[in-house]
């Protein structure tokens, strides 16, 4: 399995790139590609020639596969991608949380909030009584709170 992470530009720098990869070798010599990360392992800097721009390492809220062809038949699983780097311009602001909210396709769009389920809200005290209740029975125990199966029921 390869290691792969998706690259997300705005438009300019993705002409930038384009034009970078279209040339033939020999010109973009003096260009060049370069990525090197701060302490914390999230933001860092994408270089393109002698142009800096921010970017930002971040999870997606879901995994997506990525697949690769030999011929254009068979399809063949080449990694399981779980971050994104987000590359921005000069003035744009730095996402404030490490998981990126929304997909990458407009289906996904804030998919932990519209597509996964919630985490129930539940009362630690709850937790904590019904668990030592739980253990009290294994133990070969009573339940001491009667009143915590009447809940359940």
């Amino acid at each position: 399995m390869e290691e792969q992470f998706i690259l997300r530009v705005p438009p300019s720098i993705a002409e930038k790139l384009d034009r970078l990869l279209s040339e033939n070798a020999s010109s973009s010599e003096e260009q060049s590609l370069d990525l090197s990360f701060s302490e914390n392992g999230r933001s860092g800097t994408f270089v393109i020639g002698d142009e800096h721009f921010p970017a930002s390492l971040l999870d997606l809220p879901c995994v997506v596969e990525s697949f690769k062809t030999y011929d254009d038949c068979a399809l063949v699983k080449t990694a399981d991608i779980g971050q994104m780097l987000m590359v921005r311009e000069a003035g744009d602001t730095a996402p404030d949380v490490v998981e990126y909210r929304h997909g990458l396709t407009p289906p996904m769009r804030d998919a932990r909030k519209r597509r996964f389920r919630r985490e129930p809200d539940l009362n630690p005290e709850l937790v904590q009584r019904v668990e030592k209740d739980l253990l009290n029975i294994m133990a070969g125990g009573t339940v001491e709170n009667a009143d915590i199966l009447s809940y359940y029921a």
